[in-house]
Parts: structure tokens; C-alpha cells; sequence
């Protein structure tokens, strides 16, 4: 192993010995994501630089404190993305913040989440050993299911030490168009279109306005445009920016709930003020007047979950209880990557 391998071996074993509480980071920039913050910092940050990309394989291979800005601009000279669209929540985002999170942006609905694309990943688990599962090349299924498990685990798991993404090219035209609808009509529009054969990309709905980007070959652009009509947005790339990295005026909010729904189901009548992505399937609340059961009672009703994304106040618990079936997977899992419990302690449950 390299020297800092050989520092996080070191460290998390003296953890395990003495049952010391180790609380993972590389940039900090998701810290206030999830439960409250316990344990010694484990730095991550020092462990970085892209192993291995060959943009005619599609896949990139990092070390874990490789800053997000630096693998998309390596990916852009080759006109490529991470197609997901991770949230960029400052320059110290890293690739294993941005996997431990598992946060995907507005291209999440029709390009995947961030376990989509992960092929393998490096995991140095609670006893200090490294463990490798899947690989890199999207051929290689063994061990597939377990690098998964890393996307949204926020270091629970262990310290992911380094991963390899799938990466896609960038498309060929984009174009935005807006309508001005009510959130009814706009839910009813957008289910009506993920039935149809159209390149959308990313849709909003917000303040009485749908908002959708349409991603592709310039003919198929260019149908669609004929086809839904509405009014082309000039500055369209600031607006996806602005909800891919939470800096649209919508989100400069004490607390803020994310629900994850079927796009299918009827509006939630929750008080406050929303904002839909992924057409329908993700929607988020402020100024809520429904108290936390309540709003996760109804959001469970309608077959989703809600996770209290920000809040100075998180004792309601961050993420949606689990089912006893669940909790319990979700121990097992913990016990045999972490027996002693020393990783990340309360991030998620």
C-alpha cells in the first residue's frame, strides 16, 4: 500500500482497538448532509489524483480526495461528464464525498444516480484491510452489487479509498423551454411525456413555471421542439447550474425537505412552498406548515420517503425511518464492514 493507505490502515486499526469513533472527510463541504458530526477526523483529502482514464473506455479511476472540479475538467477536454451531474457544493467537493453522498443532479431521471455509474471501488473496511470490488471496464460485473452499496452509504461502511465511474460524452445540442403551467397541470404534462420517444434531460417546476431541458442529436432536439413548443430560455445553462449545486434563490432556506416520490402521485398538500425535479420524482419543500410526521406519514402514503435535507434542528432524524426488514439488512451490513462501529457513527441512522 502507498503511505497514506498505510496512514488510514494505521489509524483506523488503533480506532478499532480502542473503539474510538472516526468521523470520514476529504473536502467537508457535505458536513452539515445527514446526522450530526461525531468522532476524530480522518482526513481524506491527501489521498488524490486520477489513476487511470482512457475516454474511449468511458471510465475514469480516482483516488478518493481527487477535487470534483478537477476530474470534470479533465472529462470536459474530451467533451465527457459525469452524467449524473453531482451537486458541486463549493471547489473542496471530492469524488469520495460526491459517491459517499450519493447526490445526483437535474439529469438524475433519465441518465441515473451516482450507484449507476459506479464499476468499482477500493474500500479499506474496519479492520484496516483493502478490499476491492467490481472493476474498470463496464464489462466487469463481480462485485458490482457491493460497490453500489457505497453510493450514499456517507462512510458507514468504511473509507473509500478509490473508485471507478462510468463517464458518458457530453450532448451533442441542448435547448431549454419553459411553459407556464400549475403544478397539476405541469405533473400531468411531464408524466404524459416520459411515455413519448423525447430527449428530455432535466425538468423544474417551480412558481407556476415548468422548465425543461431537451438533450441530443440536433434533429431529435429540433422534433421535440416542434413538438411541445413553449418558450425558449436564453441563459438556460445558469439555471441548471443553479439547481444542480443548490445556489438557485429557491434553496437560501433554514430548513429544507427532500421528498422522493413516484412521478406519478398527486400533489402534496404540505403548507409551504415546493420545487419538482426529475419529473415529479423529486420535490422539494420549504416553509413547510406540516410537522415532520405528518409530512413523512403523507409522503409514505403516496409510496415515497423524506429525508430532512437541512434543518438546524435535525432530532426528527434526518432520513426516513426504516422498515424492520431493512434496518435490519442494513446492520448486517454495517457489522461485517465495521464491527466495532467506529465509522461516521449517526450519519444515517
Amino acid at each position: 500500500m502507498s503511505d497514506q493507505l498505510d496512514y488510514f490502515r494505521d489509524r483506523i486499526q488503533a480506532a478499532t482497538a480502542t473503539a474510538t469513533p472516526l468521523r470520514i472527510a476529504g473536502g467537508g463541504s457535505k458536513d452539515w448532509y445527514g446526522g450530526a458530526l461525531a468522532g476524530e477526523l480522518l482526513d481524506t483529502g491527501g489521498h488524490r489524483g486520477v489513476i487511470d482514464y482512457e475516454p474511449t473506455e468511458l471510465v475514469i479511476t480516482t483516488r478518493c480526495g481527487t477535487p470534483l472540479a478537477q476530474i470534470e475538467a479533465l472529462l470536459l477536454e474530451h467533451r465527457q461528464m459525469l452524467a449524473f451531474e453531482p451537486p458541486r457544493f463549493g471547489a473542496a467537493s471530492t469524488i469520495g464525498g460526491v459517491v459517499a453522498a450519493g447526490l445526483s443532479g437535474p439529469r438524475r431521471a433519465t441518465a441515473g444516480g451516482v450507484r449507476d455509474f459506479v464499476l468499482g471501488a477500493q474500500l479499506i473496511d474496519g479492520k484496516g484491510e483493502l478490499l476491492n470490488f467490481g472493476g474498470q471496464v463496464m464489462k466487469n460485473v463481480a462485485g458490482y452489487d457491493v460497490s453500489r452499496l457505497l453510493a450514499g452509504s456517507l462512510g458507514t461502511l468504511g473509507l473509500i479509498a478509490q473508485v471507478s465511474l462510468k463517464v458518458l460524452p457530453l450532448p451533442l445540442v441542448e435547448t431549454t423551454v419553459r411553459f407556464e403551467l400549475d403544478e397539476i397541470a405541469a405533473l400531468s404534462r411531464l408524466n404524459g411525456w416520459a411515455g413519448q420517444p423525447l430527449p428530455l434531460s432535466a425538468s423544474c417546476w417551480h412558481g407556476g413555471v415548468l422548465t425543461v431541458r431537451l438533450s441530443g442529436a440536433e434533429a431529435a432536439v429540433a422534433a421535440a421542439l416542434r413538438k411541445l413548443g413553449g418558450e425558449q430560455v436564453a441563459d438556460a445553462a445558469a439555471f441548471w447550474t443553479s439547481l444542480r449545486d443548490q445556489t438557485h434563490g429557491f434553496f437560501d432556506t433554514g430548513t429544507l425537505w427532500r421528498l422522493a416520490l413516484p412521478p406519478t402521485a398527486s400533489a402534496q398538500v404540505l403548507g409551504g412552498e415546493q420545487l419538482i425535479e426529475w419529473g415529479g420524482g423529486q420535490r422539494w419543500l420549504k416553509g413547510a406548515r406540516a410537522g415532520a410526521e405528518e409530512i413523512r406519514r403523507s409522503v409514505a402514503a403516496a409510496g415515497g420517503h423524506a429525508t430532512l435535507y437541512r434543518a438546524p434542528d435535525k432530532r426528527a432524524g434526518a432520513f426516513h425511518p426504516q422498515g424492520a426488514a431493512i434496518a435490519r439488512i442494513n446492520e448486517r451490513l454495517r457489522r461485517a464492514f465495521d464491527p466495532a462501529g467506529i465509522f461516521n457513527r449517526g450519519r444515517l441512522y
